[in-house]
């Protein structure tokens, strides 16, 4: 573990660090719209779901950039746009996210599509490794 790292944070103790990063309402939501739906731009996260408020949504993509779960660069298209990406530390959290939604799914209604959820379950690496691949073809575009 990094020096640098842990001394931002209350304890070393991994739960804590992961917590202290990631452990809002909000943040795993914009990883899980970029990792799973593919979004990248401010305004498809404030559409999303789940309501965010505008002044949630501005601080809780500097945090994930500050500390590296997702970057942003200017739209090649738009310059008055940001598109933002998952970094390799953020598509690193792919194996908990499917963990999170298996888990959910089995002890709560959700709206995952079943066949979502049988095809996680049914093989957690593979799916894991898909999410990789098609990270790994958007980040090349």
């Amino acid at each position: 573990m990094k020096e640098t790292e842990t001394s931002t944070h209350r304890s070393a103790c991994p739960i804590n660090v992961l917590l202290e990063t990631l452990g809002d309402t909000w943040s795993l939501l914009i990883v899980r719209d970029m990792m799973f739906f593919g979004r990248r731009t401010y305004n498809e996260f404030l559409n999303a779901g789940e309501k965010i408020a505008t002044n949630i949504l501005s601080n809780r993509l500097h945090r994930l950039e500050t500390v590296g779960i997702i970057e942003k660069r200017r739209d090649s298209t738009d310059a008055r746009k940001y598109i933002y990406r998952l970094t390799d530390k953020g598509i690193d959290l792919a194996p908990m996210l499917v963990e999170i939604i298996l888990w959910s799914a089995r002890h709560e209604k959700t709206d995952a599509p079943p066949e979502v959820i049988e095809e996680m379950s049914a093989n957690r690496d593979a799916y894991v490794s898909k999410i990789r691949e098609n990270w790994r073809t958007s980040s090349q575009s």
